[in-house]
């Protein structure tokens, strides 16, 4: 098999802009998880970290599988179902790590759109996750939930 060409400049700065805001993004949502949290199983490292992943699988899915670039991709939402499942405790009828499971699902996404060129897309599931985990500290939640 032969060696796969080296992109040209301009390609290879575009490709570290989308990991740099991949991770910027993946880091913003970890950031609303570890500032209201005083016990953190994952933060700013941990979310940066499954968006910088997520975004440089689906760039090198795309480079090396051009005719195909879901085939890498699509290992990563199985890669980290996996690594959320191993977040996700129960003890009787309690289960915790549901959220952090699920955000950290979702934040691997913002990496995967990030990856493709879908910068509006990424950037929404950015803004969406962390509405979502912001939330419950509004007041006006508070009152409706009843928690």
């Amino acid at each position: 098999m032969a060696p796969i060409p080296a992109p040209p400049l301009s390609e290879s700065l575009e490709m570290f802009f989308r990991i740099l805001l991949s991770t910027f993004l993946g880091g913003f949502i970890g950031w609303e998880r570890e500032r209201h949290r005083n016990i953190v199983s994952a933060g700013i490292r941990t979310y940066g970290a499954i968006a910088l992943g997520a975004c440089t699988f689906g760039i090198l899915s795309y480079y090396i599988n051009g005719a195909d670039p879901s085939r890498i991709a699509a290992q990563v939402v199985t890669g980290i179902g996996f690594l959320g499942g191993g977040i996700i405790f129960r003890q009787g009828d309690y289960v915790t790590g549901l959220t952090t499971a699920a955000t950290l699902w979702a934040t691997a996404s913002v990496g995967l759109a990030i990856s493709f060129g879908l910068y509006f897309v990424g950037l929404s599931i950015a803004v969406l996750l962390f509405l979502l985990l912001y939330l419950p500290r509004m007041a006006w939640w508070k009152k409706i939930s009843a928690k």
